[in-house]
């Protein structure tokens, strides 16, 4: 089967999916191609993985010019292809003007308003009318498109790697961290607006019936101005580490994953913690709440009460916090592998 995989700018959770749908369909006899900026092949190195690339600049911003070229470069470079798999919305609206009948993944959901809700709005309406099949990565995203006319929705599994062993021990990390004897909640996380790390500042603020926690956020991103300037014009106990190779060390030292996202497809972070046996404390939304299961807490996006609540809950509660972490590590062991996720995909080719 020749593939031809098309991507806009990523550099996450998607381009290592991708990555993923390369290595096993090559290793499985597949000619694939990737389509897509010349940053993504230098982040994933998908002719490393046996994949042909081929640069065409899908933007993450409209641009009419751009986009008709991008549109065309698709359309040629496809021609002999059995399948055309785009991912993310850009890819997906591109790819369907370019090629009636693709299969189109979808890894986000919108969170912002304005020009960008309006733009975002008249791409889903052309992926919902133009690709073949469309693979979501949770429930709410799959009834929008339903709801818009997709004439066929199936769930998207996304895979995440085992985590490697730590090399420190929790002591160790908490001693780097200064946390003392403060128990530590971890959020590993983009600084930016989807994160709702506004609502995880406002947890940290208190009050606490007892000593406060330390919040501990790895991550990079646009917000992080603005993120310190409030800790530190409040006093709050949260620790900013930027961006850190060391998750699974971090999250050994941690009594749960905090996520108090406005939304999350398949969140990577959050299978990395069930897999370590780490619980979360998370918002209720997009795929969460069929990733986490019984291995947490949730509560609705923005419910500061609630969320510290939740924190309390196992704060006092050495019982439920073993119990979930228990549920943790069950549920890590439950998460879809790599063949799971192609065999998904395959299927999903078939006409």
């Amino acid at each position: 089967m020749r593939v031809a995989f098309v991507l806009g700018t990523t550099t996450g959770g998607t381009g290592r999916h991708v990555l993923t749908l390369v290595e096993e369909l090559v290793r499985r006899g597949h000619q694939v191609v990737v389509i897509g900026p010349r940053s993504v092949e230098e982040q994933f190195a998908f002719g490393g993985a046996g994949a042909g690339f081929v640069e065409v600049a899908v933007s993450d911003r409209p641009h009419p010019v751009n986009d008709l070229r991008a549109v065309l470069a698709v359309r040629r470079l496809t021609k002999g292809a059995d399948v055309v798999h785009a991912h993310g919305l850009r890819a997906g609206a591109l790819a369907g003007l370019a090629r009636r009948g693709a299969v189109v993944t979808l890894h986000n959901a919108l969170t912002a308003g304005g020009f960008v809700g309006l733009a975002y709005g008249v791409l889903e309406r052309i992926v919902a009318r133009r690709a073949g099949r469309v693979l979501v990565v949770s429930p709410d995203l799959g009834q929008r498109m339903t709801g818009l006319g997709a004439r066929d929705v199936r769930a998207a599994l996304v895979t995440a790697p085992v985590p490697r062993p730590p090399k420190r021990t929790p002591r160790e990390v908490r001693e780097e961290l200064g946390a003392g004897e403060r128990p530590i909640l971890l959020t590993v996380a983009r600084l930016a607006q989807q994160k709702g790390l506004e609502t995880l500042l406002d947890v940290a603020a208190g009050p606490w019936r007892d000593a406060r926690p330390l919040f501990v956020v790895a991550g990079e991103g646009p917000l992080r101005g603005e993120l310190r300037r409030r800790i530190d014009a409040e006093g709050l106990p949260v620790t900013l580490l930027g961006h850190r190779e060391d998750v699974p060390d971090l999250l050994g030292a941690a009594l749960a994953l905090v996520m108090p996202s406005r939304w999350e497809g398949q969140p990577l972070t959050l299978r990395e913690a069930l897999m370590t046996g780490t619980p979360a404390i998370a918002s209720n939304v997009g795929g969460i709440p069929e990733i986490l299961g019984d291995a947490g807490i949730m509560v609705p996006y923005g419910d500061v009460e609630g969320l510290r609540a939740a924190v309390q809950e196992l704060l006092s509660s050495p019982r439920a916090a073993e119990t979930l972490a228990e549920a943790a590590t069950r549920r890590g062991g439950e998460m879809p592998d790599d063949d799971d996720v192609v065999e998904s995909v395959l299927a999903a080719y078939q006409k």
